[in-house]
Formats: structure tokens, sequence, C-alpha cells
């Protein structure tokens, strides 16, 4: 049997990795500033995280969620704690597309209505009704086009109030920051008066954090840039440090009833200690912050590269924007400069999402060699 050929892959092999350096089969160290699409937040083999999933595997691994699993309520409130978002209940699942898909279905729940407002250059995963939802075409089938979505442009107010007051939409799924789309930001004023017109029409508002979440704006939360209150919070990528895991964070305003929603592997034990080990990480090594630091740092450098037209994102979440395609330039740092970066639906832009707890020498590696990569 062949593997099915969906990925267009680097000649490279990971066999292990310690924090943000891996290495390959042939002994070739490589620094990462990708993160495997921002799911290492708190560096690679962690020893506390590896520590917490070796002991929770000599306990039990997996079991259903017929049965309590403490975990989950001891998960819950230590999330709620650390996120400030203690007025919100957590349901468990496994990846951020399948936590998108929970919150949309809970949103036509609540509303009893259908139709989704997303916007352009959004990603939310690649499951039925959060496909739909996603800006591109290509990963759309018939299938998924039966779903009623508009995509309107960031910013513009006017538009998004003529379709909000249509008396239709059931709920509104928003990133602070785009990941896939390009590190594009809503402005603190467009994403305020969504959150007001959601609430005046009984619309439900879905901050899709599954990127921009656990610590990597800079603030726990990206929408918390904004000072607004989401009814629903979407989360994966970084909360397990390479553990498949996501959730859903659904305020206190919406009641739960008993099989409303459902998973067999969502919140099971390994997923949980992986989630808690990252939480108890962030707290203790103050990543939170130190993404917030080297944010700006990162920027100051950037001003340096005059073939640097744009500095995109927040936190380690960053994009360079060129006036040439980055797909020539991704593959030199990694063949010649051994450094992992990342590429955007944007094709001018060269995605960072390092670990958390990266360091200033780290960047500092990176731009002298991005700017050995632009020279050649």
């Amino acid at each position: 049997m062949n593997l099915f050929d969906v990925y267009p892959l680097y000649d490279v092999t990971p066999v292990s990795a310690q924090g943000i350096v891996v290495t390959d089969d042939k002994g070739q160290e490589y620094l990462d500033f990708y993160g495997g699409h921002a799911v290492i937040s708190i560096g690679h083999s962690h020893p506390h995280y590896v520590k917490c999933l070796k002991d929770q595997l000599d306990k039990i691994g997996f079991y259903s969620n017929a049965v309590q699993n403490p975990l989950q309520k001891e998960l819950a409130t230590k999330l709620g704690k650390l996120s400030n978002c203690e007025n919100y209940n957590l349901f468990l699942c496994n990846s951020g597309a399948e936590a998108n898909e929970n919150a949309l279905k809970m949103a036509s729940f609540q509303t009893g209505k259908s139709r989704i407002i997303a916007f352009k250059n959004g990603f939310h995963g690649r499951t039925s009704a959060a496909v739909a939802a996603t800006d591109n075409e290509k990963i759309n089938a018939p299938l998924n086009k039966q779903q009623k979505v508009t995509i309107l442009p960031f910013n513009d107010s006017t538009a998004f109030k003529s379709e909000i007051e249509k008396g239709d939409v059931c709920s509104v799924i928003i990133e602070a920051i785009q990941g896939v789309g390009g590190l594009d930001e809503p402005s603190t004023k467009f994403y305020q008066e969504v959150a007001q017109l959601c609430h005046l029409n009984n619309v439900v508002l879905i901050a899709d954090e599954v990127q921009s979440g656990f610590g990597r704006s800079g603030k726990f939360f990206g929408f918390q840039h904004h000072g607004i209150e989401p009814d629903i919070i979407s989360i994966a990528k970084g909360m397990g440090n390479g553990f498949p895991v996501g959730g859903i964070l659904i305020h206190d305003n919406i009641k739960a009833s008993y099989g409303l929603l459902g998973t067999t592997f969502g919140g099971n034990h390994l997923a949980c200690v992986a989630t808690m080990a990252v939480l108890e990480v962030l707290e203790k090594e103050n990543l939170v912050e130190n993404a917030k630091m080297l944010g700006e740092y990162f920027k100051e450098k950037a001003l340096a590269i005059p073939q640097v037209k744009r500095i995109k994102g927040r936190g380690l979440m960053l994009g360079l924007e060129f006036d040439f395609e980055v797909a020539e330039l991704r593959k030199k740092l990694i063949y010649e400069n051994h450094l992992f970066t990342g590429g955007a639906k944007d094709k001018h832009v060269l995605r960072i999402l390092p670990a958390l707890n990266i360091a200033k020498e780290h960047l500092d590696v990176f731009f002298k060699k991005l700017k050995i990569a632009l020279d050649q």
C-alpha cells in the first residue's frame, strides 16, 4: 500500500528534537521557527511534558467519556484561571477543525439558524462546515458548498452590518490573527463592532483561537488584545505541544444538555495530561510574556532587513512580507541554512511560529541566516 499523495514534502526526515533543535536521519541539525504549524508551544521534548505523559501512560492512557475522568475537571479549572475565562465551560475534542465544527454546530443549535459569516483569507479547518467557512475554493468540495456561508473582508463595517441584520445568521467566526491566510488582523474598532452587532442580533460570536491561542500572540488569546468577549472560543494547535487535542470554551450563557455534543477520543487521559503540562510550563516559565517581549524584539530586528516590506502579526505569531514569492527563500532556509519556516496563502509572506520559550539569541541566529539567504 502507498500513501495517498496529498502533501508536497521537503526532503528532510526528522528523527529527534529538543527545544527548537530538530535533528534529521543524517545527523543534520535545524532550528525550528515554525513548530509544525504553531503546534510546538513549549519546545520539542520539554522534560516536564515528557515526564507527565510517561507517568500517565503507566497508569491509564484512554477510556471513554462514559465514565468519570477527573483530569478533565482539573484541566478546565487550570485553563479557566490562566486564560481569565472562568465564565466559560470546556468541551474537549481532537483537533482545530473539530473544534470549529462543534462551535458552528453549537451556534446553530443556539439560534435555530444556519448561515455563517466568515472572512476573506480565513482558515478554519477541513471538515464539513469548518471548510465551508474557509476562504479557499480548492479545498471545498461540492458537499461542503451546500453550507450557507457569506465571506466578507476585514474592517468593512457597512458590509458586515448589512449581512448580519438580514436575520438568518447563526454565527460569525473570526481569527484575531489569520494564520494560513497570512497574518492579517481585524482592527480593534471592527472586532468590537462585530461583537456588538452579534449581541444585538442574537448571533453567536466564535473566536477561532486555534493558532493564536495559548499565549502565542503575547496574550493568552488573541481576541484579548481587542477587549471583547466571544460566545465560543475554539482552541487546538499549541495546547497539546504535539499531542492531538482541541476544544471549545462555551460561555455560561449557552446551556448544555445531554447528547448535544460528543466525542470518542476527546478529553482522553493523555490529552488532558499533555495540555496540563503545557499550561504548567506556560505559567512557570512566564511564556506568554516571553512571546510578547520577543515579538517586539523580532520586529526591531526585522526593520533592519531592507527586503522586508511589511512586518505582520503579534507575539510569536509573525510574518515577513516581501515583494517576491517566498517559496525559493524557504528552500534556501531549510536546505542551505537549516531553518524551518512557514508559508501562507499569501505567497509573499514568510511565517514565523517558533516555540514560546525561545530566546533572543535564537532570533539573532534567525536574522543572521535570513540575511545570508536573501543575499545569495
